[in-house]
This record gives structure tokens, sequence and C-alpha cells, in this order.
């Protein structure tokens, strides 16, 4: 049967013989030719293939509505014959487009580098031999390996399993593990209950397990799904604000289109004439270099955080960091040093036991045959031990393994130990010991002082098991406690800084650790870090959602808790309109990676944390992070200098066009000089990404809000025209200016009050003696007004329709400026009276297609 014809409820109702031979394949696999010739044949097992497309990049720069807006207005200004206006607008177009492709190209090329050293791996038999070999090289017909933490790489038929569980929330939406079993299912049964089957893109939470792969790429359930959907991934709260606020700003503009347009044909001005002016309001109103201001702000804020250490897998992401203000965090390598060490082996009474190391070197992920490297923190530190092999000694022999789980919280072997058959049982003493025959209470006060003195202890228990050959979760019961494996892994020095930054940046840390309550709560302690709290697993395992809220918002340590309570923790705490950032390295973080608002992982960490996360440190260094928010922060708030500034200057200028135009006989401004203003305006603002940004403005993360801008542009922007129609009154009242002066001196006016306001708006203190913009801001928006000036005297001025202008009128126009700074001062202090902030809830779209579309764009192993 062609693979590409079955379906999972065939596979799923068929037995394992049926699948293998409708794949022509075998329970040794493949061998390397055959596999070779069907990857030709399927392609590489991807759900989309990641490549960085330039002319992609270029078309995303011109969906935005704003540059839409203006090439419509570009395109009509030259069919009505008005070349300047054209070639004005086409020179805006240029920069912004340009410079936002610029930007995000680069972005994308570093992403794409990025993402090239994160490819998953996947154990497969191949020639009858397991081996190695990149998921994109699955083919159907495959037989895979599954491990614990790994992201299953296609739909596999299960052959046989070892208390395998899978999450399968992706597709189901269930955070509780699955538990899989080769037997088929019922013909009739549901997709969602095919438990013999494991789905792309789930994540096995437990056990480990072997099966035949019989779809991959888009034939997979996943790939189906995410290959139907858009290739974008889902909108950050940033962009959906951006998108807003974009929104309003057309409404404006058409309103004031319709509003001049009609108010010109009624006074019998040309029509021509009208059309084009109206069209240059509409385009002045807008910020029309807002793209190349927001990307030119994420890339600079992006080589900030590289050279910080802190790479950021999409540019909008940098934003979505700013955002957090709870941080969750695992406690070994963030709060301590990271390098375990053995400190000692000793038996319940304390007394050190070499034979309790033994039996703890028997129950590890390495073989005692064969020795090796450990995977595994702990037993690595156990194999670093003194002479490890001379203390196994000869004639041991690992009959069965049965591996750690989440549940279990332990991990058993099967060992012939020179002909005595012996189960050892290695595992988290408060489980394990609820498991032994009663030890005696001595072995209590030893844990309870191993703990108190904040060591890592784990319990290893042992028992005569002849005639067993397998390992079942009964077999773990009456067991014999033999001592504890004591590990050191001390608090990180530079932490308490860490915190101390952490915490003035307004982040609540919250620590999730697998380990024991009261050794989490002596390194937090030791640290300095306040605690509201501490729950353990255990007691969170039977509370409801909204109970399961109060606990996450009440409490700073969850210890001894599983994958699947670190994503309900954190998908709790963003129930309540926090923003949750999640720090962890291991292969059980995958979980909570998906479900924060951002993923962080480290660049040390495993493959599937680090594709799961959205933001990789080079350092796992709390230190390192509290830089990558503050840069968010930063970039967020030069953002919204721009938009605030954009809205209320342009529109107390555009208002005042249009009044002008009502009541006087000539337009008051060209529409091209209008154009010619809003470009050597907008290009000031290119400055502003360099800018500084207030320490108080990092204290708590803001967000888009739309109806705020909106009332900062009613408050301002009419006294940006109360300083126009003052010139208006100058210039005809005082000068006698004629059309041409009249129109001169209005557009140095206005050059000259909305670039300068941006000293006024970048901060809510006193400009320059309190908050000092950047060298770069100061200078652009300097030059940009003597660049105004020097054009109405320079060879251009008749073409561009200028005249010079008398010298008591720029004695005036700084009287004019003054003002209108200091008055803009005192409506600060009375707008910012009530406490006032760009704060809301940052979208976040619920959903399965959501969860779905987020899991592929932060998922490139099945990319290729």
């Amino acid at each position: 049967m062609n693979s590409d014809a079955l379906t999972t409820k065939q596979v799923a109702a068929a037995t394992v013989g049926d699948v293998l031979g409708w794949l022509d394949s075998s329970a040794d696999g493949l061998p390397e030719a055959e596999a070779s010739a069907r990857r030709a044949r399927c392609g590489p097992n991807a759900v989309r293939t990641h490549r960085v497309n330039a002319f992609a990049v270029l078309g995303r720069q011109l969906r935005s509505a704003v540059l839409i807006l203006l090439a419509g207005t570009a395109v009509v200004s030259f069919f009505l014959g008005d070349s300047m206006q054209a070639v004005i607008i086409g020179v805006i177009l240029a920069v912004s487009i340009g410079l936002g492709f610029v930007n995000e190209y680069r972005a994308e090329r570093a992403a794409d580098e990025l993402h090239a050293g994160m490819r998953h791996r996947a154990v497969v038999r191949r020639d009858g031999e397991f081996v190695s070999v990149g998921v994109t090289e699955l083919v159907p017909g495959d037989v895979i390996r599954l491990s614990l933490g790994e992201a299953v790489p296609a739909d596999v038929r299960l052959i046989d399993v070892s208390g395998l569980e899978c999450n399968e929330s992706i597709l189901t939406g269930e955070s509780i593990g699955a538990e899989k079993s080769p037997q088929p299912i019922a013909a009739d049964a549901e997709l969602a209950d095919s438990t013999d089957v494991a789905f792309m893109g789930a994540i096995v939470s437990a056990g480990e397990g072997s099966g035949v792969v019989f779809a991959t790429g888009r034939n997979a359930e996943f790939g189906r799904i995410a290959a139907g959907l858009d290739d974008r991934p889902p909108e950050t709260g940033f962009q959906v604000g951006l998108r807003r606020f974009s929104y309003l700003l057309l409404q404006v503009a058409i309103a004031l289109v319709v509003i001049i347009l009609i108010s010109n044909l009624l006074l019998r001005k040309p029509v021509i004439d009208s059309v084009l002016f109206s069209l240059a309001i509409a385009v002045g109103i807008t910020p029309q270099l807002l793209p190349a201001v927001v990307s030119t702000s994420l890339a600079t804020g992006s080589r900030q955080l590289a050279k910080a250490k802190v790479l950021v897998k999409r540019l909008v992401c940098i934003e979505d960091l700013g955002d957090v203000d709870i941080l969750i965090t695992d406690k070994t390598g963030t709060l301590t040093e990271g390098r375990i060490r053995l400190v000692d082996t000793i038996d319940p009474f304390g007394a050190h036991s070499d034979s309790v190391r033994r039996l703890g070197l028997l129950a590890t992920d390495v073989d005692p045959e064969s020795g090796g490297v450990s995977a595994n923190p702990l037993d690595a530190a156990l194999w670093e031990s003194p002479l490890p092999q001379q203390l196994l000694g000869d004639g041991v022999r690992r009959v069965a393994t049965m591996p750690f789980d989440h549940e279990r919280r332990a991990t058993s072997a099967l060992v012939d130990d020179n002909g005595k058959t012996v189960l050892v049982v290695k595992g988290a003493p408060e489980q394990l010991l609820s498991q032994c025959q009663p030890a005696a209470a001595a072995a209590q006060d030893t844990l309870a002082a191993l703990f108190a003195a904040g060591r890592r202890v784990v319990a290893v228990a042992a028992k005569p098991a002849a005639g067993l050959t397998a390992i079942t979760r009964d077999d773990e019961r009456d067991l014999v406690l033999a001592g504890f494996l004591v590990f050191a892994d001390e608090p990180k020095s530079a932490a308490r800084q860490s915190l101390s930054e952490l915490a003035g940046l307004g982040i609540e840390l919250k620590v999730a650790t697998g380990d024991n309550p009261r050794v989490a709560e002596k390194v937090c302690s030791d640290l300095g870090l306040t605690s509201k709290g501490t729950i353990t697993g255990a007691q969170l395992e039977p509370l409801g959602d909204d109970a399961f809220v109060d606990a996450a918002r009440d409490h700073t340590i969850f210890a001894r808790i599983s994958p699947e309570q670190k994503a309900r923790l954190i998908a709790s705490l963003r129930r309540t309109g926090r923003s949750v950032g999640f720090l962890g390295d291991g292969v059980n973080d995958a979980l909570a990676l998906h479900a924060a608002d951002v993923g962080i992982s480290v660049d040390s960490a495993t493959d599937v944390a680090k594709d799961a996360a959205d933001v990789v440190l080079l350092e796992k260094d709390l230190s390192v992070l509290a830089t990558g928010v503050a840069e968010g922060r930063r970039i967020f708030a030069n953002t919204i200098k721009y938009v605030l500034m954009g809205t209320s200057s342009n529109f107390g200028n555009m208002f005042s066009a249009a009044a002008a135009s009502a009541l006087l006989p000539f337009l008051p401004m060209l529409p091209s000089q209008i154009l010619l203003n809003n470009l050597l305006y907008d290009s000031s603002q290119l400055a502003i990404p360099t800018d500084r940004v207030d320490d108080e403005q990092l204290h708590a993360p803001s967000h888009w809000n739309v109806a705020f801008i909106r009332r900062f542009m009613l408050t301002f922007g009419p006294i940006s025209s109360l300083f126009d129609f003052l010139t208006f009154g100058l210039m005809l009242g005082v000068l006698h200016a004629g059309v041409v002066e009249f129109r001169t001196g209005w557009f140095v006016e206005s050059l000259a009050t909305q670039t300068l306001i941006i000293f006024a708006v970048r901060t809510r203190k006193v400009p320059f003696f309190r908050s000092r913009p950047s060298a770069w801001l100061a200078i652009t928006s300097i030059s940009v007004v003597a660049i105004g000036v020097l054009l109405t005297i320079s060879p251009l001025a008749v073409t561009l329709g200028f005249t010079p202008l008398p010298w008591q009128f720029f004695v005036v126009l700084g009287g004019f400026v003054l003002s209108y700074l200091v008055l803009v001062e005192l409506a600060k202090v009375i707008f910012y009276a009530e406490p006032i902030h760009l704060a809301g809830q940052p979208h976040r779209t619920r959903g399965r297609t959501h969860r779905i579309r987020r899991r592929a764009a932060r998922f490139h192993s099945f990319t290729a």
C-alpha cells in the first residue's frame, strides 16, 4: 500500500505487523539505500522549507497601510500633473521601504543562522543498527527510538513502549500526558484516542519507546494543519498595537481629506489643487517613516542584545521580552552555579558508605559493563567520583531498566551482580521512602539535616529480585533503604545582584524546581530573594483552575513540580493578565517554554529547549536576561516617542492647514511643501532609536493603548495649532506677507515647532535639565530645522515656492518656539497628573489554530 494513502485511523486500528507490511519495512528498519530512494521520492520530513527570501521580505514592507496610502497619493499626484509632489512622496517611500527591508533582511539572515545551529536529530534503525540522523531525513518505514523530553519527529505507529507518555497539547489542547501502548485501537475510535500512535510535535513526557514512521512532513497530522495555516507567525501584542494605531491614523486622515475637499470645493477653489492639497494633508498626518523607525529600533536593539549575549529569533520578540513582568526560572545554573558535584554517600544514619555509591552507579543511565558518558548531571557527577569502575568490580550485568519519569521521580535497574539479581531504585527521597520498608527514624533526621544545608539528595534503595527479567511499577515496593547520595550545587555569587536588577525592572521572580522545597528555600534565602511562600507539586495536583490561579499568584517557590504543572502554572498566571517569561534549558522544560509569552533558553540547553524558545541566552545569567528586558522596554519607549510626537504635532499642523485653507483665498502651503516639511521632519526622527530612556520608563512594561494616544493627540495637537494661528497673524497682520512669503513663513515655523517638540515629548521630566536626549537626536533635530531655513534662501527656493524672510520673522519665531515648549511643559504637568500609562493587556489569541501556528513559528525541527 502506498504510504501516502495511509490514514491515521487505518494505522491505529491495525497491528504492527500489518503496518510494517503496508510500509514494506520491518522491525529492523530500512536499508540506507532504500531510505535514500524514499527520501528522493517523498521529500524532506518538513512542514515547510525555511529560507531567507529577499522578495518575501520586500513584500512584507509593502503591506503597510501607511505606505499603501503614500503610494496611492504619489500615483494620483503624478497623473494630476504635480510631479514635484510625486517625487517627494517617492523619496519618502524609498527611505521607509529601504530601511525596513535592510533591517528585516539582516535580522532574517541572523535568525536563519541561529536556526541552522538548532536542528533536531532522531535515533533511527538503518541496516539493522541504530544511528543518529537529522529529523528531516526520516521517511515512511523508518523505525525510530523515542526518549524522554524529545519532540516526536513524525507520525509513528508504536512497536514497543516502556512507560511511554506523550504530551499532545499542540493537537488536542490537553496538557496531561497521554499514556501510550502498542496495542491497536478500535476501528471506530476517535483520533485523539489513538494510544498506539505518537504524533509529530508531541513531547515525550515520560518513558521511552520505539515505532515505525508512517507519515512525514505535510502528511503528518501536525503537518496537515500547520501547512493549511498562514505561514506568518501569530501577531504579537506589539504588532497588534501598531496595526490598530495605523487604523486610527487612516480614520483621521480620511476624515480630514473629506472635510478639506468639500470646504475647498464649496469655496470654488481649483479642483485639482484641492485634491492635491487634501491628499498632501492625508499624507502629512501619517507618520510616514513609522515602519522604518520601528524596524530601525528593533534592529538596533537586536545588535545591542547580541553584544549583551542575548539572541532573539524574531525582531518583535525584543518588545515581547520587554513586556515580561513575571519570570519563572529553574534553580540549577540560574540561582546556583550549575556545577553539580558529589559531596558524599551516606547510610541512613549519616555515616559515609561506599556501598551506597556503588548501588547508585548501578542505577544510572550508563551501562556498568561498558561505561560511558551520562547526559544526566547527577549521574554524571556519580561517574566523575573517584574510580567508579573499580568500585563496581567485575561480574556486573544490567538485565533491565525502567527510565525516570516525573510521576515516579525515580529510576530503576535490574542488575545481575555476580549471580545475584538485585533491583536498585534511586530517586526523590520523599517518594522513595514511602516505598521502602520502615526505616530507622534517624533516616528522616539525616535527610532533614541535608535539606537544611541546601544539599541535593537522591535516595537509594534495593531488594533481592530473583526470577525477575523485567521491571514494573509494582516491583518498586518493599524496598530496603540503603542511604543517600549527597550532591552540592552552590548559590551563584552574582545571582544576588541579578535578582536586584530584575526587581528594579518590576519583574516578580518565581522559582519552579524539581528539587526539595527546603533546598530551594535555603538557596533563595542565601541570595536574599523574598519569598511569599512555598508549595509543592503534590499540593498543586488536586487544585481546580481557580484555586490553582490563587496558588500561582500567592507563592514564590514551586518545588517538586512536574513539566505539566510548570506549563499549567504559566497558563494560570497569564489568565490574570500577567506577561510571563520562562527560563529553562532541559528536556522537561519544552512544555513550559511553549506555554510562556516569552520562552527563554540558553546556548548550552538541549535542542528541544532551544527550539521551543523565543530568546536564547549565550550565558545562563539572570543579569544578561535583565539586560534583554531593559532593552525591550527601551525600544518600545523610543517607538512611542515617535508615535506621540508625530500624532500630536502632525495633527496640529494638518488641522491648522485644514482651517487655513477654508478661511484663506489661497492654499496656506503647497502640497509639495507639506510633503517636503514631513520628509525633513521624519528624517530627523530616524535618530530616535539612539535616544536615552528615563529610568522610570524601564521599571514596568508598557503596552499599546490607542485611547491614550488619541487623548495625547487631542491634548497637544491644539497647542501646536495655536502657534500656527499666531504665525498666520504675524505673517498677515504684522508683516503683511504675500502668498509666497506666507507659505515660506509657515513652512519654517511648522518645521521648527514639530521637530523641536521631540525634546519635550520624549520625557515626562523637564528636558535637558533632568533628562538629556542623545547626541544624535539633538544634532539631527537642530540640523533639520537649519536645513529648512537654508532651503528658503537657496537656489532651490523658487522651484520649491519659497522666498527669503525678513530677520524680524526669525526673532519672533524664536519667541514662539520657546513659548511653545514652555506651554507644552505646563500641559504635561496637567496631562500626567493622573497615573496614566501606556498600559493594557497584551493581545493573546486563544485556540488550537494559534497554538499550532505559534509552535510552527518557534519549532524549527520541522523546517528544512
